[in-house]
């Protein structure tokens, strides 16, 4: 699929989407500043949900993809 066939497949997906917290999270990537720090651009909320995440992994509470497909049968 060529850019200008993915461009209008986006345009077309973007005029019928309802969902906000879509509309806030495309709204956020648009404004972001182009190869800056994106982290900055993170809510206090989504940071605390990585730094969550990274404990998590610090601690060993995760499983491994491969398992993970096996489980939903991919």
């Amino acid at each position: 699929m060529g850019l200008e066939a993915i461009k209008l497949e986006l345009i077309e997906w973007l005029a019928q989407l309802d969902n906000e917290d879509t509309l806030e999270y495309l709204k956020v990537v648009k404004d972001s500043k182009t190869g800056g720090d994106w982290w900055e651009d993170l809510s206090p909320e989504q940071r605390r949900g990585i730094g969550r995440g990274l404990k998590d992994i610090d601690e060993g509470k995760i499983t491994p993809h491969e398992e993970v497909k096996k489980r939903f049968g991919l």
